[in-house]
C-alpha cells in the first residue's frame, strides 16, 4: 500500500528565509505554500504570491521588508494571505496591490501589516469577483495624489486613497464583498497625501463593492488640493458609490488639513455609521460629515469641528438620512455653515448644540463655490425633516449672521438653550 501523504505534502511546504535571494526563490516555487521572513530584508524587488501562497513574518516578531527603490512591493493573485509584516517604499509606491490579469480574488487576506506606501486592490481588467479580509493594517505614509482614474460625480473628482479598494467594472453582476477591521492612514501632523480610506464600487448601476464592517482607527489626510479648485475633493473615510456598506465605524480621530477633503464622507449606502472620537478639518472648504447618498442610521459621539473658509460641519445635499445623532459642532471661518440641509431627512438630534464663529465666505458646493453665511443651522429649499432637537442652542458669532434659516418644513423643531447672533447682540442695547 503507498504511504498517506502527510499535510506538508497535500497543502504546500513551508520555506524559511533570511535574504532576499532566498526570498525570490521561494515566492517563485510554486510547491511552497507559506513564506516565512526570519530577518529584516532590504533592497527587495517587488514580489508576486501566487494562488494559494502566504507570506508572513515569524510568530515571534513582525520582520521589515524595505523594497528597492522605484520598486512597488507584494503583487497579490488569488486566496492570498500577508501577516505580520511591515513594508517600506516610497510613499507615492504600491507596497499591496493585485494582479488584474486574475480572473478573481478568491480572498484576499492582510492581517496585523504596516506599510509606508499604497495599499490598492481594484477589481479591473480580468478581475470579476472576490472578498477582501483586513484584521489590522496600518498605513504609516503614502500619495495617491498622482492616481488619475477619479470617480466623478456631483461635479467633482475623489481622489484615490492611501487605502483603495475599488470595483471598477461596469458590469452590475460584478461583485465584490470585504470585511475592513483596524485600518489606520497617517499620523498627526504627518497625514496620507489624497484620501485616507476610500472604498467603493463603479458607479449606482455599474459593478458593486459589498461591505460588512468598514473599522478604521486614526486617520489623518491631505489632498494637497490647490484651495479655490472646485472640481476636485478628497475624503478621511470616503464611501464612494456603488458600495454599501452593514457597518461603518470610526473608532479613532479623524482629521483632514487640506482644501476640500472631507473627513468623513458618503456616496453609497450605509445601514449603520457611527463615529467614536473627534472629527476635525482643517482646510478651506473641508466638511466634517458631508452625505449624498443612504444612511439609515448616523451617531457621531464626539464633536464635529472646523477650522477652514467655507468648511461646515454637517450637510446632506442629496440622498437621505432617517436618523442622525450628534454631540456637538463648531465651525471657525467666514462661510462655515454648522448644519445645511438640503434633502428630506427623518429625525436630527444635536445634544450639545451647533455654534459658528465666521461671517459671509466662500464654500465648495457640488463643484461651484458660493458665498454661504455661516449659519448654524441652515435648511435649504428642498430641505425638511421629521424632526430636529437641538440641545444646547444654536449660536452664531459672525456680523450679519442669523443663527438659524429655514426654507424648507420641519414638522417638530425643538431647540433648547436659545438662541444668540453677534447681529442680534448688536441691534440690544
Amino acid at each position: 500500500m503507498p504511504p498517506t501523504p502527510n499535510f506538508t505534502l497535500s497543502y504546500g511546504k513551508e520555506q524559511v528565509v533570511n535574504s532576499v535571494n532566498e526570498l525570490n526563490k521561494a515566492a517563485a516555487d510554486p510547491e511552497i505554500h507559506t513564506i516565512t521572513v526570519a530577518q529584516d530584508l532590504t533592497g527587495v524587488p517587488q514580489i508576486r504570491l501566487s494562488p494559494n501562497k502566504t507570506l508572513r513574518g515569524p510568530r515571534c516578531r513582525r520582520s521589515v521588508l524595505q523594497f528597492a527603490d522605484g520598486a512597488d512591493g507584494i503583487c497579490l493573485t488569488r486566496d492570498n494571505l500577508v501577516d505580520e509584516l511591515d513594508l517600506v517604499l516610497s510613499p507615492e509606491r504600491l507596497a499591496i496591490r493585485n494582479d488584474e490579469s486574475v480572473s478573481g480574488l478568491g480572498t484576499l487576506t492582510l492581517r496585523s501589516v504596516s506599510t509606508v506606501g499604497r495599499v490598492r486592490l481594484l477589481a479591473r481588467g480580468a478581475v470579476r469577483g472576490g472578498h477582501v479580509e483586513i484584521e489590522g493594517l496600518d498605513i504609516v505614509a503614502a500619495d495617491a495624489r498622482a492616481e488619475q482614474e477619479r470617480p466623478h460625480e456631483y461635479g467633482v473628482y475623489v481622489l484615490q486613497g492611501a487605502f483603495t479598494l475599488w470595483n471598477m467594472q461596469s458590469d452590475p453582476d460584478v461583485r465584490i464583498t470585504a470585511n475592513l477591521i483596524g485600518l489606520s492612514a497617517g499620523r498627526l501632523g504627518s497625514p496620507v497625501l489624497g484620501s485616507g480610506v476610500f472604498v467603493g464600487g463603479a458607479s449606482d448601476a455599474g459593478g458593486r463593492l459589498t461591505v460588512q464592517h468598514l473599522e478604521t482607527q486614526g486617520v489623518y489626510s491631505d489632498g494637497r488640493i490647490e484651495p479655490g479648485t472646485a472640481d476636485q475633493i478628497s475624503g478621511g473615510v470616503f464611501v464612494v458609490f456603488g458600495a454599501s456598506a452593514d457597518v461603518v465605524v470610526n473608532n479613532g480621530p479623524v482629521t483632514t488639513y487640506g482644501a476640500n477633503d472631507m473627513a468623513l464622507d458618503n456616496w453609497g449606502v450605509v445601514d449603520r455609521w457611527i463615529s467614536k472620537d473627534k472629527v476635525t478639518t482643517f482646510g478651506p472648504s473641508g466638511v466634517g460629515f458631508v452625505n449624498f447618498g443612504r444612511i439609515d442610521e448616523l451617531v457621531i459621539h464626539a464633536p464635529i469641528e472646523t477650522f477652514g473658509v467655507g468648511a461646515r460641519g454637517f450637510n446632506v445635499y442629496t440622498g437621505s438620512i432617517r436618523s442622525g445623532d450628534f454631540d456637538r459642532i463648531v465651525t471657525h471661518a467666514d462661510g462655515a455653515v454648522g448644519v445645511q440641509i438640503s434633502q428630506p431627512v427623518g429625525r436630527l438630534i444635536f445634544r450639545r448644540g451647533i455654534e459658528t464663529h465666521g461671517a459671509i465666505g466662500q464654500s465648495l458646493v457640488k463643484g461651484v463655490l458660493q458665498n454661504l453665511p455661516a449659519t448654524a443651522l441652515s435648511i435649504k429649499p428642498g430641505g425638511s425633516a421629521q424632526e430636529i432637537q437641538v440641545l444646547g442652542g444654536l449660536h452664531s458669532h459672525g456680523k450679519d449672521v442669523l443663527p438659524f434659516e429655514q426654507h424648507g418644513s420641519i414638522e417638530s423643531l425643538r431647540i433648547e438653550g436659545g438662541f444668540s447672533s453677534a447681529t442680534a447682540s448688536s441691534n440690544n442695547p
